[in-house]
């Protein structure tokens, strides 16, 4: 062989692999410059994969009608609507022993992974009200939510019956841990919808998760059902006097997700691997408040890089917190679904 063949031969085996391009699909807004920053251009830098990164609405709709013709790889889902892509065969499924060790399934809280999701952070649908508003006595629980004689003024609520509906058995005293299995009763569906009637002539309804924050903010509502993030980064960078109620908190789970496909590429499970390691989730709520859902992810957790805030003291997952709280039942919202819609619906055209 010539030594220009040797020296070209050694070349080629000595330059790296091509690198996979990877398509992550995310939310968007402050939550995904958060993921940027914080999980994906360390798995980038360190693997050396071309990553893109594409926004949805978080519906499993929208990857059966997106993904595909867009390449999607790697999806951030609601753990509801991971769970109605997976039976309807629009994800991957996980082999969740092949990718972390005993000890690191063990270390999952409050849920492991399933057959098509890993578990990455929780956040928390809560109530929030502007201080302004009430230079006297707060608001602590959810019961205030729904009392407009001592609390008055209108009150922000997304226009869907999640979250509003375990709230409104809250208020009416059902313990925690019978709310789902009383609103999967005619019963319980009514209970609730006839509490969200004292409410009806005060609710200004909302549809992107951006609006409570900024309803509170202007003054369209005093009190406002909506997302901790949200809330947070309006208090802090809108310089609003925006004050969370954790009682009641309804924490959810954001997973991590393979889009099926007969070519699911590696770098897939590698980038579900290094973005669900404590290291990474530590990152995350360090820059967003969602909390980990790895036990060992929270020491890990201090100070905002950017704004020097200690962050673990608002993760609505944080064992501080008191007052009541619930885990969204996932299995609960995929399996009702058409009837939660149909029976809001119903309420929603009574109103006209």
């Amino acid at each position: 062989m010539r030594l220009s063949d040797l020296c070209l031969a050694c070349a080629l085996s000595a330059a790296p692999l091509a690198a996979d391009e990877l398509t992550i699909v995310s939310w968007g807004g402050a939550y995904e410059a958060a993921q940027r920053q914080a999980i994906i251009a360390p798995f980038a830098e360190n693997s050396g994969h071309d990553i893109e990164v594409d926004v949805y609405d978080g519906t499993w709709t929208a990857l059966a009608e997106r993904g595909p013709a867009e390449g999607w790889d790697v999806i951030d889902m609601l753990a509801d609507q991971a769970r109605v892509a997976c039976a309807r065969g629009l994800l991957l499924e996980i082999d969740s022993r092949a990718l972390f060790s005993p000890e690191a399934l063990q270390d999952f809280t409050p849920v492991g992974p399933d057959r098509c999701a890993v578990p990455q952070n929780a956040y928390a649908r809560v109530m929030a009200f502007d201080d302004r508003a009430f230079p006297g006595v707060k608001p602590t629980r959810i019961e205030d939510f729904f009392d407009t004689t001592r609390f008055p003024g209108p009150r922000a609520i997304q226009r869907s019956p999640d979250g509003i509906l375990e709230w409104a058995l809250l208020a009416e005293g059902v313990p925690p841990e019978q709310v789902y299995g009383l609103l999967s009763t005619d019963r319980g569906l009514r209970l609730a919808f006839r509490k969200l009637d004292t409410i009806r002539d005060d609710i200004v309804w909302w549809d992107d998760p951006a609006e409570p924050a900024e309803m509170l903010r202007d003054g369209r509502a005093v009190m406002a059902a909506g997302f901790n993030g949200r809330f947070f980064d309006m208090a802090q960078n809108g310089r609003v006097p925006i004050d969370i109620v954790w009682d009641g908190r309804i924490i959810g789970i954001e997973v991590w997700a393979i889009a099926a496909a007969p070519d699911a590429p590696d770098a897939a499970r590698e980038f579900i691997t290094h973005a669900t390691e404590a290291a990474s989730m530590a990152r995350f709520a360090a820059r967003i408040p969602y909390g980990p859902t790895r036990r060992s992810a929270f020491d890990r957790i201090g100070l905002n890089p950017d704004t020097g805030v200690p962050m673990r003291a608002y993760l609505p997952n944080a064992p501080q917190h008191g007052g009541r709280a619930l885990v969204q039942d996932s299995s609960w919202y995929a399996n009702t679904e058409e009837l939660r819609q149909r029976r809001f619906q119903t309420w929603l055209d009574a109103e006209e």
